[in-house]
């Protein structure tokens, strides 16, 4: 992208900026919160790329000044003056145009959205449910490090403190974004708490990120869902588990089913299977969509297969790898503790740069 093409975008990205402006300050912009919330995160980007370029513009031409007054300059402590200063431009160039670069790459239509988050053991027993239950917990932390909102969907422990199944939705600014590329298999080598003999097992466990949906993006029919109640498998003795409260949600064509039975309320385990199940037909829809694309311009986030094994958790060593990007870091309590962005940092880098690669390319 040359700087002619930067300026350009730049241009019309102002008109864009001015739209929003006009479009949030009107008296009813408050009767639709998810648009209003989707135009204000897009004009606060956008204000921080108008930011940086004018920051790239003025460095741009006050290294240009210095390398027009270095043709003429003969003493040799304010050339060495120059010539730092220039050096400084430089490096301050470089840096602000891949940013604007970056900044300027075709979002994902995901970005904006919220996401649901579903967590279950695969291979490993007793072992994968405690990791499962682990990086959960890594999750809520990372979440609250984040200022994002965390609201518990569904979720079945096990005796031994692990889980069974965990679904939960996170709403806030860039969740999508970093969120994403937690989607496939996670992979654990570590002594477990029930091993005597010391022995370091792998086991795994699967993540899915689905941003969430709204019904007019799927275009259900009422006549496609069908709904059966039953009676929650909660704990005895308590009224979650006397009424006919728990819902399963089925979308017919698909043949896709959700079950919730968390609340006791049935008209809220209605919502949540209903929430679910949405967000599992726009992943699949999604899916589908990306399958008849060339393999170049698939998901940037792996083939989107929960069967992928994307990272591992090494315990002896203090690592985490993440196998699509080949990152590592060897601080692996930090990021067990909720500091994802060791890891996840990182990733959205390289993947920004791949994409600059292509659209250079």
């Amino acid at each position: 992208m040359t700087p002619a093409d930067i300026e350009n975008h730049i241009e019309k990205l102002k008109i864009r900026a001015k739209e929003l402006e006009t479009a949030l300050s009107a008296p009813d912009v408050y009767s639709d919160l998810t648009n209003f919330k989707r135009m204000s995160q897009e004009l606060s980007k956008l204000d921080s790329l108008f930011n940086n370029f004018e920051q790239w513009t003025n460095a741009i031409q006050s290294m240009a000044a210095d390398q027009e007054l270095l043709t003429t300059e003969s003493d040799p402590e304010m050339r060495e003056l120059l010539e730092t200063e220039i050096a400084d431009f430089s490096a301050s160039c470089a840096e602000l145009e891949k940013q604007i670069q970056l900044a300027l790459l075709p979002p994902d239509p995901n970005d904006a959205k919220n996401i649901i988050v579903g967590i279950k053991p695969a291979a490993g027993g007793d072992e994968a449910a405690l990791f499962a239950g682990d990086l959960f917990r890594a999750y809520l932390h990372f979440a609250e490090k984040q200022g994002w909102k965390v609201e518990i969907l569904d979720e079945s422990p096990t005796d031994l403190g692990g889980i069974k199944d965990v679904s939960f939705s996170l709403s806030g600014n860039e969740v999508f974004s970093r969120m994403k590329y937690e989607s496939g298999v996670h992979r654990v080598q570590r002594v477990p708490a029930t091993e005597a003999a010391g022995r370091i097992h792998t086991s795994t466990i699967t993540v899915a990120v689905m941003p969430e949906a709204e019904e007019v993006e799927l275009n259900i029919k009422p006549e496609e869902l069908r709904f059966d109640v039953f009676r929650s498998s909660g704990p005895g003795g308590q009224c979650v588990n006397t009424t006919d409260s728990a819902v399963r949600v089925t979308h017919i064509p698909s043949g896709l089913s959700v079950a919730s039975q968390q609340e006791k309320s049935q008209h809220r385990n209605k919502e949540i299977a209903l929430r679910i199940l949405y967000a599992r037909l726009l992943e699949l829809k999604q899916t589908e969509e990306a399958q008849k694309q060339a393999a170049s311009k698939r998901s940037q986030v792996g083939t989107g297969d929960r069967s992928e094994r994307i990272r591992t958790y090494n315990y002896p060593q203090n690592r985490v790898t993440d196998h699509r990007y080949n990152v590592s870091t060897f601080d692996l309590p930090k990021v067990m503790e909720g500091d994802l962005g060791l890891i996840i940092e990182p990733i959205i880098q390289i993947n920004c740069e791949r994409q600059l690669e292509e659209l250079r390319g």
